[in-house]
Protein backbone atom coordinates (compact mmCIF):
# COMPACT_ATOMS: atom_id res chain seq x y z
CA UNK A 1 0.00 0.00 0.00
CA UNK A 2 1.51 3.36 -1.03
CA UNK A 3 1.43 6.55 1.04
CA UNK A 4 -1.71 7.89 -0.60
CA UNK A 5 -3.61 4.64 -0.02
CA UNK A 6 -2.43 4.57 3.60
CA UNK A 7 -3.67 8.13 4.11
CA UNK A 8 -7.01 7.22 2.55
CA UNK A 9 -7.28 4.15 4.80
CA UNK A 10 -6.71 6.30 7.87
CA UNK A 11 -9.41 8.85 7.17
CA UNK A 12 -12.81 9.13 8.80
CA UNK A 13 -15.41 7.85 6.36
CA UNK A 14 -18.32 10.15 5.61
CA UNK A 15 -21.85 9.07 6.55
CA UNK A 16 -22.77 7.82 3.08
CA UNK A 17 -19.66 5.61 3.03
CA UNK A 18 -20.64 4.16 6.40
CA UNK A 19 -24.11 3.39 5.09
CA UNK A 20 -22.61 1.67 2.06
CA UNK A 21 -20.44 -0.48 4.34
CA UNK A 22 -23.43 -1.51 6.44
CA UNK A 23 -25.21 -2.95 3.40
CA UNK A 24 -24.28 -3.06 -0.26
CA UNK A 25 -26.37 -0.45 -2.09
CA UNK A 26 -27.49 -2.87 -4.81
CA UNK A 27 -29.25 -4.95 -2.12
CA UNK A 28 -31.91 -2.27 -1.94
CA UNK A 29 -33.56 -3.72 -5.06
CA UNK A 30 -34.79 -6.77 -3.18
CA UNK A 31 -36.06 -4.60 -0.33
CA UNK A 32 -38.06 -2.48 -2.77
CA UNK A 33 -39.84 -5.56 -4.10
CA UNK A 34 -40.43 -7.39 -0.85
CA UNK A 35 -41.04 -4.58 1.62
CA UNK A 36 -41.15 -0.97 0.41
CA UNK A 37 -43.59 -1.56 -2.43
CA UNK A 38 -45.91 -3.13 0.15
CA UNK A 39 -45.36 -0.90 3.20
CA UNK A 40 -44.60 2.39 1.45
CA UNK A 41 -42.26 5.32 2.22
CA UNK A 42 -42.62 4.94 5.99
CA UNK A 43 -40.74 1.64 5.84
CA UNK A 44 -37.91 3.27 3.88
CA UNK A 45 -37.55 5.95 6.55
CA UNK A 46 -37.06 3.26 9.21
CA UNK A 47 -33.78 2.07 7.61
CA UNK A 48 -30.79 4.43 8.01
CA UNK A 49 -29.29 5.35 4.64
CA UNK A 50 -31.99 3.62 2.62
CA UNK A 51 -33.07 6.74 0.72
CA UNK A 52 -29.44 7.10 -0.39
CA UNK A 53 -29.26 3.44 -1.46
CA UNK A 54 -32.37 3.87 -3.62
CA UNK A 55 -30.21 5.85 -6.05
CA UNK A 56 -28.42 2.63 -7.04
CA UNK A 57 -31.67 1.39 -8.55
CA UNK A 58 -32.47 4.69 -10.22
CA UNK A 59 -34.95 6.10 -7.67
CA UNK A 60 -35.06 9.61 -6.18
CA UNK A 61 -37.72 11.00 -3.82
CA UNK A 62 -39.39 14.01 -5.40
CA UNK A 63 -39.49 17.40 -3.76
CA UNK A 64 -43.17 16.86 -2.95
CA UNK A 65 -42.27 14.06 -0.52
CA UNK A 66 -44.69 11.33 0.43
CA UNK A 67 -45.17 8.54 -2.08
CA UNK A 68 -43.82 10.45 -5.10
CA UNK A 69 -40.65 9.25 -6.81
CA UNK A 70 -38.65 9.85 -9.95
CA UNK A 71 -37.28 6.85 -11.85
CA UNK A 72 -34.33 7.26 -14.19
CA UNK A 73 -34.05 4.80 -17.08
CA UNK A 74 -30.57 4.13 -18.44
CA UNK A 75 -30.16 4.32 -22.22
CA UNK A 76 -26.58 3.27 -23.02
CA UNK A 77 -25.18 5.28 -25.95
CA UNK A 78 -28.62 6.91 -26.23
CA UNK A 79 -29.98 4.12 -28.45
CA UNK A 80 -33.52 2.78 -28.10
CA UNK A 81 -35.56 0.42 -30.22
CA UNK A 82 -39.05 1.55 -31.18
CA UNK A 83 -40.40 -1.14 -28.85
CA UNK A 84 -38.42 0.33 -25.96
CA UNK A 85 -39.63 3.85 -26.75
CA UNK A 86 -43.23 2.61 -26.81
CA UNK A 87 -42.72 0.77 -23.53
CA UNK A 88 -41.46 3.94 -21.86
CA UNK A 89 -44.43 5.89 -23.22
CA UNK A 90 -46.90 3.28 -21.97
CA UNK A 91 -45.27 3.27 -18.52
CA UNK A 92 -45.53 7.06 -18.37
CA UNK A 93 -49.20 6.95 -19.36
CA UNK A 94 -50.00 4.26 -16.81
CA UNK A 95 -47.85 5.18 -13.82
CA UNK A 96 -46.66 8.83 -14.06
CA UNK A 97 -49.93 10.49 -13.14
CA UNK A 98 -49.42 13.55 -10.94
CA UNK A 99 -52.07 14.85 -8.54
CA UNK A 100 -52.98 17.76 -10.84
CA UNK A 101 -52.17 19.08 -14.29
CA UNK A 102 -49.23 21.43 -14.64
CA UNK A 103 -50.22 24.69 -16.40
CA UNK A 104 -47.46 24.21 -18.99
CA UNK A 105 -46.83 20.45 -19.14
CA UNK A 106 -50.18 18.93 -18.29
CA UNK A 107 -49.68 15.46 -16.81
CA UNK A 108 -47.98 12.11 -17.49
CA UNK A 109 -44.67 13.11 -19.09
CA UNK A 110 -41.03 12.07 -19.21
CA UNK A 111 -37.79 14.01 -19.48
CA UNK A 112 -34.91 13.39 -21.88
CA UNK A 113 -31.71 14.23 -20.01
CA UNK A 114 -28.24 15.53 -20.80
CA UNK A 115 -26.90 12.02 -20.14
CA UNK A 116 -29.16 10.39 -22.72
CA UNK A 117 -31.43 8.95 -20.01
CA UNK A 118 -35.20 9.17 -19.57
CA UNK A 119 -36.69 10.34 -16.27
CA UNK A 120 -40.23 9.46 -15.22
CA UNK A 121 -41.98 11.44 -12.46
CA UNK A 122 -44.80 10.81 -10.00
CA UNK A 123 -44.20 7.07 -9.68
CA UNK A 124 -45.60 5.49 -6.52
CA UNK A 125 -43.32 3.08 -4.65
CA UNK A 126 -46.04 0.42 -4.85
CA UNK A 127 -45.79 0.57 -8.65
CA UNK A 128 -42.00 0.31 -8.91
CA UNK A 129 -41.81 -3.50 -9.22
CA UNK A 130 -44.34 -3.47 -12.07
CA UNK A 131 -42.43 -0.69 -13.82
CA UNK A 132 -39.17 -2.60 -13.41
CA UNK A 133 -40.74 -5.74 -14.85
CA UNK A 134 -42.02 -3.84 -17.89
CA UNK A 135 -38.63 -2.22 -18.45
CA UNK A 136 -36.73 -5.48 -18.00
CA UNK A 137 -38.98 -7.24 -20.52
CA UNK A 138 -38.03 -4.52 -23.01
CA UNK A 139 -34.30 -4.81 -22.28
CA UNK A 140 -34.12 -1.66 -20.13
CA UNK A 141 -33.08 -0.99 -16.55
CA UNK A 142 -32.87 1.71 -13.89
CA UNK A 143 -29.97 -0.04 -12.10
CA UNK A 144 -27.09 2.38 -11.45
CA UNK A 145 -28.76 5.21 -13.32
CA UNK A 146 -27.87 7.06 -10.09
CA UNK A 147 -25.60 6.45 -7.11
CA UNK A 148 -21.84 6.25 -6.56
CA UNK A 149 -21.14 4.06 -9.54
CA UNK A 150 -20.82 4.14 -13.32
CA UNK A 151 -23.71 6.17 -14.72
CA UNK A 152 -25.14 5.99 -18.23
CA UNK A 153 -22.33 5.78 -20.82
CA UNK A 154 -22.54 8.57 -23.38
CA UNK A 155 -21.90 8.23 -27.10
CA UNK A 156 -22.60 10.23 -30.23
CA UNK A 157 -26.37 9.90 -30.82
CA UNK A 158 -25.85 9.25 -34.54
CA UNK A 159 -23.03 6.74 -34.15
CA UNK A 160 -23.09 4.16 -36.92
CA UNK A 161 -25.03 6.41 -39.30
CA UNK A 162 -23.02 9.65 -39.24
CA UNK A 163 -21.54 10.13 -42.70
CA UNK A 164 -18.39 11.72 -41.27
CA UNK A 165 -17.60 9.73 -38.12
CA UNK A 166 -14.22 8.06 -37.66
CA UNK A 167 -15.84 4.80 -36.50
CA UNK A 168 -18.93 3.56 -34.69
CA UNK A 169 -18.10 3.50 -30.98
CA UNK A 170 -21.60 2.70 -29.73
CA UNK A 171 -20.98 -1.08 -29.40
CA UNK A 172 -18.02 -0.26 -27.14
CA UNK A 173 -20.08 2.18 -25.06
CA UNK A 174 -22.79 -0.42 -24.62
CA UNK A 175 -20.25 -3.10 -23.71
CA UNK A 176 -18.80 -0.84 -21.02
CA UNK A 177 -22.29 -0.14 -19.69
CA UNK A 178 -23.09 -3.86 -19.54
CA UNK A 179 -19.87 -4.54 -17.62
CA UNK A 180 -20.57 -2.01 -14.87
CA UNK A 181 -24.34 -2.38 -14.56
CA UNK A 182 -25.07 -4.69 -11.62
CA UNK A 183 -21.33 -5.38 -11.08
CA UNK A 184 -21.02 -5.32 -7.28
CA UNK A 185 -17.24 -5.07 -7.39
CA UNK A 186 -17.41 -1.64 -9.04
CA UNK A 187 -20.75 -0.41 -7.69
CA UNK A 188 -19.32 1.30 -4.60
CA UNK A 189 -17.11 4.14 -5.80
CA UNK A 190 -16.40 7.34 -3.84
CA UNK A 191 -18.90 9.29 -5.97
CA UNK A 192 -20.75 9.18 -9.28
CA UNK A 193 -18.61 8.05 -12.21
CA UNK A 194 -19.44 9.45 -15.64
CA UNK A 195 -18.12 8.05 -18.92
CA UNK A 196 -18.19 9.24 -22.53
CA UNK A 197 -17.00 7.11 -25.46
CA UNK A 198 -17.34 8.35 -29.02
CA UNK A 199 -15.93 7.88 -32.49
CA UNK A 200 -17.41 11.04 -33.99
CA UNK A 201 -15.50 14.19 -34.87
CA UNK A 202 -17.90 16.67 -33.29
CA UNK A 203 -17.58 16.09 -29.53
CA UNK A 204 -21.35 15.78 -29.10
CA UNK A 205 -20.66 13.23 -26.33
CA UNK A 206 -18.84 15.93 -24.35
CA UNK A 207 -15.62 14.11 -23.50
CA UNK A 208 -14.06 17.05 -21.65
CA UNK A 209 -16.67 17.19 -18.86
CA UNK A 210 -16.74 13.48 -17.98
CA UNK A 211 -14.70 11.48 -15.48
CA UNK A 212 -13.56 9.39 -18.44
CA UNK A 213 -13.65 10.81 -21.95
CA UNK A 214 -12.61 8.81 -24.98
CA UNK A 215 -12.66 10.55 -28.32
CA UNK A 216 -11.34 9.44 -31.72
CA UNK A 217 -7.65 9.37 -32.51
CA UNK A 218 -5.25 7.75 -34.96
CA UNK A 219 -2.12 6.04 -33.66
CA UNK A 220 1.18 6.39 -35.49
CA UNK A 221 0.72 2.98 -37.15
CA UNK A 222 -2.61 4.08 -38.64
CA UNK A 223 -4.81 2.30 -36.08
CA UNK A 224 -7.90 4.25 -35.10
CA UNK A 225 -9.08 4.24 -31.51
CA UNK A 226 -9.29 6.76 -28.70
CA UNK A 227 -7.23 9.33 -26.89
CA UNK A 228 -7.96 9.19 -23.17
CA UNK A 229 -9.13 12.10 -21.03
CA UNK A 230 -9.84 11.94 -17.29
CA UNK A 231 -11.12 14.17 -14.52
CA UNK A 232 -13.65 16.41 -16.24
CA UNK A 233 -16.80 17.71 -14.59
CA UNK A 234 -18.94 20.71 -13.71
CA UNK A 235 -20.85 21.56 -10.49
CA UNK A 236 -19.07 23.78 -7.93
CA UNK A 237 -15.55 22.88 -9.09
CA UNK A 238 -15.72 22.78 -12.90
CA UNK A 239 -12.72 21.23 -14.59
CA UNK A 240 -11.85 20.31 -18.14
CA UNK A 241 -10.62 16.73 -18.38
CA UNK A 242 -6.86 16.16 -18.57
CA UNK A 243 -5.28 14.48 -21.57
CA UNK A 244 -3.38 11.48 -20.15
CA UNK A 245 -1.25 11.03 -23.27
CA UNK A 246 -2.69 7.54 -23.72
CA UNK A 247 -3.97 5.94 -26.92
CA UNK A 248 -6.58 3.24 -26.31
CA UNK A 249 -7.32 0.66 -28.99
CA UNK A 250 -11.03 -0.20 -29.30
CA UNK A 251 -10.42 -3.68 -27.85
CA UNK A 252 -8.77 -2.13 -24.76
CA UNK A 253 -11.46 0.47 -24.04
CA UNK A 254 -13.40 -1.63 -21.53
CA UNK A 255 -10.23 -2.55 -19.66
CA UNK A 256 -9.18 1.10 -19.53
CA UNK A 257 -12.52 2.03 -17.96
CA UNK A 258 -12.32 -0.87 -15.49
CA UNK A 259 -8.79 0.04 -14.43
CA UNK A 260 -9.69 3.69 -13.91
CA UNK A 261 -12.72 2.67 -11.85
CA UNK A 262 -10.41 0.50 -9.73
CA UNK A 263 -7.99 3.40 -9.32
CA UNK A 264 -10.80 5.76 -8.33
CA UNK A 265 -12.24 3.24 -5.89
CA UNK A 266 -8.89 2.71 -4.20
CA UNK A 267 -7.54 6.26 -4.11
CA UNK A 268 -10.62 8.47 -4.26
CA UNK A 269 -11.73 10.59 -1.29
CA UNK A 270 -14.23 8.78 0.92
CA UNK A 271 -14.04 11.33 3.74
CA UNK A 272 -15.44 14.51 2.19
CA UNK A 273 -18.22 14.03 -0.37
CA UNK A 274 -17.73 17.60 -1.54
CA UNK A 275 -14.32 16.66 -2.92
CA UNK A 276 -14.96 13.00 -3.72
CA UNK A 277 -15.43 13.33 -7.49
CA UNK A 278 -12.62 11.95 -9.64
CA UNK A 279 -11.63 15.38 -10.93
CA UNK A 280 -10.31 16.21 -7.45
CA UNK A 281 -8.22 13.05 -7.45
CA UNK A 282 -6.77 13.95 -10.87
CA UNK A 283 -6.00 17.41 -9.53
CA UNK A 284 -4.35 15.96 -6.45
CA UNK A 285 -2.21 13.42 -8.26
CA UNK A 286 -1.60 15.37 -11.45
CA UNK A 287 -2.11 13.74 -14.87
CA UNK A 288 1.41 12.24 -14.91
CA UNK A 289 1.05 10.44 -11.58
CA UNK A 290 -2.50 9.41 -12.46
CA UNK A 291 -1.09 7.80 -15.62
CA UNK A 292 1.49 5.92 -13.53
CA UNK A 293 -1.22 4.64 -11.20
CA UNK A 294 -3.34 3.59 -14.18
CA UNK A 295 -0.43 1.66 -15.68
CA UNK A 296 -0.19 -0.35 -12.42
CA UNK A 297 -3.79 -1.50 -12.77
CA UNK A 298 -4.40 -1.85 -16.51
CA UNK A 299 -3.70 -5.20 -18.16
CA UNK A 300 -2.50 -3.61 -21.41
CA UNK A 301 0.60 -1.44 -21.91
CA UNK A 302 -0.11 2.28 -22.12
CA UNK A 303 0.88 3.79 -25.46
CA UNK A 304 1.30 7.54 -26.08
CA UNK A 305 -1.66 9.42 -27.49
CA UNK A 306 -2.32 9.45 -31.20
CA UNK A 307 -3.44 12.21 -33.54
CA UNK A 308 -6.64 13.74 -32.18
CA UNK A 309 -9.47 13.59 -34.74
CA UNK A 310 -12.09 15.65 -32.90
CA UNK A 311 -12.50 18.98 -34.67
CA UNK A 312 -15.27 20.95 -32.94
CA UNK A 313 -18.24 20.93 -30.57
CA UNK A 314 -21.37 20.48 -32.64
CA UNK A 315 -23.90 20.92 -29.85
CA UNK A 316 -26.80 19.11 -31.54
CA UNK A 317 -27.94 16.94 -34.45
CA UNK A 318 -31.20 18.77 -35.09
CA UNK A 319 -32.36 18.90 -38.71
CA UNK A 320 -32.34 16.52 -41.68
CA UNK A 321 -28.91 15.06 -42.44
CA UNK A 322 -27.63 12.49 -44.96
CA UNK A 323 -26.56 9.20 -43.44
CA UNK A 324 -23.49 7.17 -44.28
CA UNK A 325 -24.03 5.63 -47.73
CA UNK A 326 -24.41 1.91 -48.17
CA UNK A 327 -23.06 1.08 -51.61
CA UNK A 328 -24.50 -2.44 -51.69
CA UNK A 329 -26.98 -3.67 -54.31
CA UNK A 330 -30.29 -1.86 -54.13
CA UNK A 331 -29.01 0.69 -51.63
CA UNK A 332 -31.00 3.90 -51.46
CA UNK A 333 -30.14 7.26 -49.90
CA UNK A 334 -31.06 7.52 -46.22
CA UNK A 335 -31.24 10.42 -43.80
CA UNK A 336 -31.51 10.89 -40.07
CA UNK A 337 -33.90 13.46 -38.65
CA UNK A 338 -33.02 15.26 -35.43
CA UNK A 339 -36.05 16.77 -33.70
CA UNK A 340 -36.13 19.55 -31.11
CA UNK A 341 -37.81 18.76 -27.79
CA UNK A 342 -37.78 22.05 -25.93
CA UNK A 343 -36.06 21.37 -22.55
CA UNK A 344 -36.49 17.62 -23.17
CA UNK A 345 -40.01 17.17 -21.78
CA UNK A 346 -42.55 14.98 -23.65
CA UNK A 347 -45.88 13.42 -22.66
CA UNK A 348 -46.14 9.66 -22.76
CA UNK A 349 -48.33 9.90 -25.84
CA UNK A 350 -45.45 11.55 -27.70
CA UNK A 351 -43.16 8.63 -26.86
CA UNK A 352 -45.76 6.25 -28.23
CA UNK A 353 -46.21 8.34 -31.38
CA UNK A 354 -42.42 8.52 -31.80
CA UNK A 355 -42.17 4.72 -31.67
CA UNK A 356 -44.67 4.47 -34.52
CA UNK A 357 -42.74 6.98 -36.66
CA UNK A 358 -39.48 5.09 -36.12
CA UNK A 359 -41.14 1.87 -37.30
CA UNK A 360 -43.09 3.35 -40.22
CA UNK A 361 -40.47 5.70 -41.63
CA UNK A 362 -37.11 4.75 -40.12
CA UNK A 363 -35.02 1.73 -39.23
CA UNK A 364 -36.96 1.09 -36.01
CA UNK A 365 -34.53 2.95 -33.77
CA UNK A 366 -34.57 6.25 -31.86
CA UNK A 367 -31.52 8.03 -30.46
CA UNK A 368 -31.49 10.39 -27.46
CA UNK A 369 -28.97 13.22 -27.63
CA UNK A 370 -27.13 15.07 -24.85
CA UNK A 371 -29.03 18.25 -25.74
CA UNK A 372 -32.35 16.64 -24.64
CA UNK A 373 -33.55 16.01 -28.21
CA UNK A 374 -34.24 12.83 -30.20
CA UNK A 375 -33.15 11.51 -33.59
CA UNK A 376 -35.01 9.17 -35.96
CA UNK A 377 -32.53 7.20 -38.08
CA UNK A 378 -32.67 5.25 -41.33
CA UNK A 379 -35.33 7.32 -43.13
CA UNK A 380 -35.38 6.75 -46.94
CA UNK A 381 -35.11 10.10 -48.65
CA UNK A 382 -38.30 9.46 -50.62
CA UNK A 383 -40.19 9.15 -47.29
CA UNK A 384 -38.86 12.37 -45.75
CA UNK A 385 -41.75 14.59 -46.81
CA UNK A 386 -44.27 12.15 -45.37
CA UNK A 387 -42.38 11.97 -42.08
CA UNK A 388 -42.01 15.75 -41.86
CA UNK A 389 -45.75 16.19 -42.33
CA UNK A 390 -46.57 14.02 -39.30
CA UNK A 391 -48.27 15.86 -36.44
CA UNK A 392 -45.59 14.96 -33.89
CA UNK A 393 -42.91 16.69 -35.96
CA UNK A 394 -45.00 19.82 -36.17
CA UNK A 395 -44.58 20.07 -32.39
CA UNK A 396 -41.10 18.47 -32.14
CA UNK A 397 -39.73 20.20 -35.18
CA UNK A 398 -36.47 19.42 -37.00
CA UNK A 399 -36.46 23.11 -37.94
CA UNK A 400 -36.98 25.06 -34.70
CA UNK A 401 -36.19 28.71 -34.09
CA UNK A 402 -32.64 29.31 -32.81
CA UNK A 403 -33.31 29.79 -29.09
CA UNK A 404 -35.81 26.94 -28.74
CA UNK A 405 -33.30 24.74 -30.56
CA UNK A 406 -30.54 25.61 -28.13
CA UNK A 407 -32.33 25.66 -24.77
CA UNK A 408 -31.54 23.01 -22.12
CA UNK A 409 -32.93 22.86 -18.58
CA UNK A 410 -32.63 20.56 -15.59
CA UNK A 411 -35.57 19.34 -13.52
CA UNK A 412 -35.48 22.42 -11.31
CA UNK A 413 -37.44 23.08 -8.13
CA UNK A 414 -40.55 21.51 -9.62
CA UNK A 415 -39.22 18.09 -8.55
CA UNK A 416 -35.61 18.34 -7.37
CA UNK A 417 -34.98 18.71 -3.64
CA UNK A 418 -31.73 20.61 -4.26
CA UNK A 419 -32.88 23.13 -6.87
CA UNK A 420 -33.37 26.74 -5.82
CA UNK A 421 -35.52 27.95 -8.73
CA UNK A 422 -38.03 26.65 -11.27
CA UNK A 423 -36.25 25.99 -14.56
CA UNK A 424 -38.10 24.13 -17.30
CA UNK A 425 -41.22 26.24 -17.80
CA UNK A 426 -39.22 29.42 -17.35
CA UNK A 427 -36.56 28.29 -19.85
CA UNK A 428 -39.26 27.65 -22.45
CA UNK A 429 -40.74 31.08 -21.78
CA UNK A 430 -37.36 32.81 -22.11
CA UNK A 431 -36.38 30.91 -25.26
CA UNK A 432 -39.64 31.74 -26.99
CA UNK A 433 -39.38 35.37 -25.98
CA UNK A 434 -35.83 35.60 -27.37
CA UNK A 435 -36.99 33.94 -30.59
CA UNK A 436 -39.82 36.43 -30.88
CA UNK A 437 -37.38 39.31 -30.52
CA UNK A 438 -34.27 38.06 -32.31
CA UNK A 439 -34.82 34.94 -34.43
CA UNK A 440 -35.30 36.91 -37.65
CA UNK A 441 -32.08 38.84 -37.08
CA UNK A 442 -30.16 35.62 -36.34
CA UNK A 443 -31.16 33.99 -39.61
CA UNK A 444 -34.88 33.37 -39.50
CA UNK A 445 -37.46 31.92 -37.16
CA UNK A 446 -38.89 28.43 -36.96
CA UNK A 447 -39.01 26.46 -40.19
CA UNK A 448 -35.58 27.44 -41.54
CA UNK A 449 -34.29 24.16 -42.98
CA UNK A 450 -30.67 25.09 -43.56
CA UNK A 451 -29.97 27.07 -40.42
CA UNK A 452 -26.26 27.41 -39.71
CA UNK A 453 -25.05 26.22 -36.32
CA UNK A 454 -23.70 29.72 -35.80
CA UNK A 455 -27.26 31.06 -35.73
CA UNK A 456 -28.14 28.92 -32.69
CA UNK A 457 -27.71 30.50 -29.26
CA UNK A 458 -27.50 27.81 -26.59
CA UNK A 459 -29.09 28.78 -23.26
CA UNK A 460 -28.66 26.24 -20.43
CA UNK A 461 -30.56 26.66 -17.16
CA UNK A 462 -29.62 24.80 -13.97
CA UNK A 463 -31.69 25.23 -10.84
CA UNK A 464 -28.69 25.00 -8.50
CA UNK A 465 -24.86 24.81 -8.60
CA UNK A 466 -24.95 21.06 -9.36
CA UNK A 467 -24.98 22.01 -13.05
CA UNK A 468 -27.17 19.18 -14.35
CA UNK A 469 -28.08 21.41 -17.32
CA UNK A 470 -24.39 22.17 -17.95
CA UNK A 471 -24.59 26.00 -17.88
CA UNK A 472 -20.80 26.38 -17.91
CA UNK A 473 -20.57 25.11 -21.51
CA UNK A 474 -23.46 27.19 -22.88
CA UNK A 475 -23.42 30.39 -24.89
CA UNK A 476 -25.58 31.78 -22.08
CA UNK A 477 -25.70 29.85 -18.81
CA UNK A 478 -28.10 30.34 -15.91
CA UNK A 479 -27.55 28.99 -12.39
CA UNK A 480 -30.26 29.19 -9.74
CA UNK A 481 -29.83 31.68 -6.91
CA UNK A 482 -31.90 33.91 -4.65
CA UNK A 483 -31.91 37.70 -4.40
CA UNK A 484 -33.26 40.32 -2.03
CA UNK A 485 -35.73 42.73 -3.63
CA UNK A 486 -36.79 45.13 -0.91
CA UNK A 487 -37.83 42.92 1.96
CA UNK A 488 -38.59 39.96 -0.29
CA UNK A 489 -36.37 37.01 -1.21
CA UNK A 490 -37.04 36.14 -4.85
CA UNK A 491 -35.84 33.58 -7.36
CA UNK A 492 -32.74 34.73 -9.20
CA UNK A 493 -29.94 33.45 -11.43
CA UNK A 494 -26.23 33.89 -11.96
CA UNK A 495 -25.53 34.53 -15.65
CA UNK A 496 -22.52 33.15 -17.50
CA UNK A 497 -21.43 33.80 -21.07
CA UNK A 498 -19.09 32.21 -23.59
CA UNK A 499 -18.95 28.50 -22.79
CA UNK A 500 -18.24 25.75 -25.32
CA UNK A 501 -16.46 22.43 -25.78
CA UNK A 502 -14.45 21.05 -28.71
CA UNK A 503 -11.27 22.53 -30.14
CA UNK A 504 -11.70 25.85 -28.34
CA UNK A 505 -13.21 24.45 -25.13
CA UNK A 506 -13.64 26.89 -22.28
CA UNK A 507 -16.10 27.39 -19.46
CA UNK A 508 -18.24 30.51 -19.58
CA UNK A 509 -17.51 33.47 -17.36
CA UNK A 510 -20.05 34.26 -14.66
CA UNK A 511 -20.59 37.94 -15.41
CA UNK A 512 -23.59 38.72 -13.17
CA UNK A 513 -24.73 37.20 -9.89
CA UNK A 514 -28.18 36.83 -8.38
CA UNK A 515 -30.25 38.68 -10.97
CA UNK A 516 -33.99 38.43 -10.18
CA UNK A 517 -35.64 36.22 -12.79
CA UNK A 518 -38.11 38.95 -13.75
CA UNK A 519 -35.22 41.04 -15.06
CA UNK A 520 -33.49 38.31 -17.08
CA UNK A 521 -35.23 38.49 -20.49
CA UNK A 522 -34.52 42.20 -20.91
CA UNK A 523 -30.98 41.85 -19.58
CA UNK A 524 -30.20 39.06 -22.04
CA UNK A 525 -31.85 41.11 -24.74
CA UNK A 526 -29.34 43.88 -24.06
CA UNK A 527 -26.44 41.46 -24.55
CA UNK A 528 -27.96 40.08 -27.74
CA UNK A 529 -28.29 43.59 -29.11
CA UNK A 530 -24.59 44.04 -28.45
CA UNK A 531 -23.79 40.75 -30.16
CA UNK A 532 -25.86 41.53 -33.26
CA UNK A 533 -24.30 44.98 -33.52
CA UNK A 534 -20.72 43.91 -32.92
CA UNK A 535 -20.24 40.36 -34.20
CA UNK A 536 -17.80 39.65 -36.97
CA UNK A 537 -18.61 37.66 -40.08
CA UNK A 538 -19.45 34.08 -39.07
CA UNK A 539 -18.73 34.75 -35.40
CA UNK A 540 -20.75 32.61 -33.00
CA UNK A 541 -22.18 34.05 -29.80
CA UNK A 542 -19.67 32.37 -27.48
CA UNK A 543 -16.77 33.62 -29.62
CA UNK A 544 -18.09 37.17 -29.46
CA UNK A 545 -18.68 36.89 -25.70
CA UNK A 546 -15.06 35.83 -25.14
CA UNK A 547 -13.77 38.69 -27.26
CA UNK A 548 -16.00 41.33 -25.69
CA UNK A 549 -14.53 42.72 -22.44
CA UNK A 550 -16.42 41.71 -19.32
CA UNK A 551 -17.12 45.28 -18.18
CA UNK A 552 -18.70 46.05 -21.55
CA UNK A 553 -20.97 43.03 -21.29
CA UNK A 554 -21.95 44.01 -17.75
CA UNK A 555 -22.86 47.47 -19.01
CA UNK A 556 -25.12 45.91 -21.65
CA UNK A 557 -26.86 43.87 -18.96
CA UNK A 558 -27.11 46.86 -16.62
CA UNK A 559 -28.49 49.15 -19.31
CA UNK A 560 -31.27 46.69 -20.06
CA UNK A 561 -32.05 46.39 -16.34
CA UNK A 562 -32.31 50.18 -16.05
CA UNK A 563 -34.70 50.24 -18.99
CA UNK A 564 -36.71 47.49 -17.35
CA UNK A 565 -36.82 49.45 -14.10
CA UNK A 566 -38.33 52.39 -15.97
CA UNK A 567 -41.40 50.48 -17.03
CA UNK A 568 -44.75 51.37 -15.59
CA UNK A 569 -45.88 49.63 -12.43
CA UNK A 570 -48.61 47.92 -14.41
CA UNK A 571 -46.13 46.57 -16.92
CA UNK A 572 -43.85 45.30 -14.19
CA UNK A 573 -46.75 43.64 -12.37
CA UNK A 574 -47.79 41.90 -15.58
CA UNK A 575 -44.26 40.64 -16.17
CA UNK A 576 -44.04 39.42 -12.58
CA UNK A 577 -47.37 37.60 -12.86
CA UNK A 578 -46.17 35.82 -16.02
CA UNK A 579 -42.97 34.77 -14.28
CA UNK A 580 -44.89 33.44 -11.28
CA UNK A 581 -47.22 31.42 -13.49
CA UNK A 582 -44.32 29.88 -15.39
CA UNK A 583 -42.97 28.41 -12.18
CA UNK A 584 -46.26 27.07 -10.88
CA UNK A 585 -46.59 23.42 -9.94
Amino acid sequence: MDVLQARRAGTQLNQVELWKLERHPLDVAAAVRTRYAVEGPEAIAEVPGETERLKWVGIYPQRQGGDAYMLRVKVPAGRLSAHQVRTIGEIIEEYADGPEDHPVWGNRYGDLTTRQDVQIHWVSMSDVPAVWDRLEAAGLTTVQACGDSARNVLCCPVSGVDADEVFDASPIARRVSEFFTGNREYANLPRKFKLSITGCRDDCAQAEINDIGMWPARFEDGTVGFNLLVGGGLSDGPRMASDLDVFVAPDDALEACRAIAQLFGELGDRENRGTARMRYLVNELGPETFRVELAKRATFPLRPAGEQLTRRYRGDHVGVHPQRRDDGPGARPLSYVGCSVTVGRMPGTDFIALARLAEVYGDGEVRIATDQNFVITGVPDERLDDLLSEELLERRSPFPAPFERGVVACTGSEFCRFAIVETKARAVEWAREMDRRYAARLGGGAGVKDRALGDVVRMHFSGCPASCAQPQIADIGFRGETAHVGEEIVEAVDIGLGGSLGGDARFGDWVVGAMPVSEVPDAIGGVLEGYLAGRRMGERFYEWARREPGPAVRRMLAAARVADAGRSAAGRDAASDTSDRSGAG
